[in-house]
């Protein structure tokens, strides 16, 4: 299993809908933050090892209504 974060920056006025698209309709998406700074979301994605991450962000994420650009991190190892 692959955990990666992807940064969503919406259209104007568009970020909660965009949340809701994303946690309702793209099943690997776990849980959708509102965030400050450059970025209005952060979206936690749970990937299976065989799955692209390319590919998943491209027709998955970034053709959702409203969003403008995104920027993906891969993570390598979770500290508990």
């Amino acid at each position: 299993m692959k955990t990666i974060f992807i940064m969503v920056k919406c259209d104007l006025g568009k970020a909660y809908d965009v949340a809701a698209e994303a946690v309702e309709n793209v099943e690997h998406v776990s849980e959708v933050y509102s965030i400050s700074g450059k970025y209005d979301l952060m979206m936690k994605c749970y990937l299976s090892d065989e799955q692209d991450i390319g590919h998943f962000v491209n027709e998955q994420i970034q053709t959702l209504p409203g969003i403008k650009d995104t920027f993906t991190m891969i993570t390598f190892k979770a500290f508990n």
